[in-house]
């Protein structure tokens, strides 16, 4: 499974006979009030000498959801325009083998640098999510065609050599809205150019500083955490069993409203995917639950499977708070919580008068993305296997 690049939203209504349960009988732990995990401070110390900083810019298109920044790539390095996607593990981009498919992203011209080592392997990517708050309309829309090779890369300035990577040679027409080149996997793994930065003295993890277009300053940290970035302590969290090569949390309960029920009390693991925009659950009946405990006038957008809508003149007045409940280090729980003022995406484009709805429903699947990481500094710790949260400060 590839999740990468971003997507839409999700879920209806029903689950009529479930009960509600008030918030209350869930203890819940303020962000601010949790302290750093006892043997964390001294190596919070060593990052704060030994750490990059990469500027991100926003792909707004009404979403404020997609963050993108450079690295460079050869010898002589050029800039290369990419993704930070902690739900994909590869790093690829447009190269200038990809002609008019290509035409809209900047590309990187393989036969300029001295160190980059091409080869003739292959191959294919699909991708479950698409660009921007754009649904999946059929299968394969989003597709590339890469070559391997390998070359320099830097991030951040910290350059690693002979990096595995692949070019883009080819892509379907959906990419065409996309204004970066390609995607640097930033999944849990020690890959990629992380041996590198090791090497070099950098401890294996990064931290994301996501904000709305019209704040800016967005920022992804190698290597380090930069605590003027956020408010309060960080709260840490292991990762999933269940995690599967993914950045994932277990989750014992999601609370609409200050309220849950028996279907979204059940224990899931839920993906974290920078790369990804919006919110989406596996299951018809979580997803049910959800719209149910908001409005009966949410209803699935046949046109775009998965999508849920109601009228542009009602969405705002509704109550849509999301608590997506994990534990910490020390058994406790905390919320993620995502304001009833993300839930509105827009309105569909062949249909003005109907705004989509934040949540989607993807088949197996339970994730979420900039919905939720935009109003956190969030650290995703390889080394450690674990995250941890802050508010950003922003709310």
């Amino acid at each position: 499974m590839l999740v990468s690049a971003i997507l839409i939203l999700v879920l209806v209504a029903a689950s009529a006979g479930a009960v509600l349960q008030p918030a209350g009988e869930l203890q819940h732990v303020s962000l601010t009030a949790r302290k750093v995990p006892k043997g964390h401070m001294a190596s919070l110390r060593k990052r704060a000498g030994t750490s990059a900083n990469i500027a991100l810019d926003d792909y707004y298109n009404g979403t404020d959801l997609q963050w993108y920044g450079n690295i460079q790539v050869g010898t002589p390095p050029q800039d290369v325009s990419v993704i930070f996607d902690t739900g994909s593990s590869s790093l690829e981009f447009t190269s200038t083998e990809c002609g008019e498919p290509c035409a809209n992203q900047p590309k990187f011209n393989t036969s300029a640098s001295s160190t980059y080592v091409s080869s003739d392997t292959f191959t294919t990517i699909p991708f479950v999510t698409g660009i921007g708050v754009d649904t999946l309309q059929y299968d394969d829309e989003y597709v590339l065609w890469l070559r391997e090779g390998r070359d320099t890369v830097s991030v951040g300035g910290i350059s690693t050599p002979n990096v595995s990577l692949y070019t883009i040679i080819n892509q379907t027409q959906a990419f065409d809205a996309d204004p970066n080149g390609g995607i640097q996997g930033m999944g849990p793994a020690l890959t990629g150019f992380w041996p590198g930065l090791m090497d070099q003295g950098y401890d294996a993890l990064f931290s994301l500083y996501l904000t709305p277009k019209s704040v800016g300053n967005a920022e992804l940290t190698i290597g380090g955490i930069d605590s003027s970035k956020y408010t309060g302590n960080l709260i840490h969290a292991p990762m999933s069993a269940e995690s599967d090569g993914y950045w994932a949390l277990d989750s014992p309960a999601i609370y609409v409203n200050g309220q849950t029920t028996s279907t979204l009390s059940q224990n899931r693991t839920i993906i974290f995917d920078s790369g990804t925009p919006n919110v989406y659950f596996g299951s018809n009946n979580t997803v049910e639950a959800i719209y149910s405990s908001i409005s009966p006038d949410i209803q699935p957008y046949a046109p775009e499977p998965g999508t849920y809508g109601i009228a542009c003149d009602k969405i705002d007045e509704l109550p849509a708070q999301i608590d997506l409940t994990f534990t910490d280090t020390n058994g406790e729980p905390f919320n993620l919580t995502i304001p009833s003022s993300d839930f509105n995406v827009g309105p569909f484009e062949a249909e003005p008068t109907l705004c989509q709805t934040m949540i989607n429903y993807l088949d197996g699947l339970d994730l979420v993305g900039g919905s939720v990481l935009k109003h956190y500094y969030s650290v995703w710790d390889i080394a450690n296997q674990q995250m941890a949260f802050a508010p950003n400060g922003l709310a």
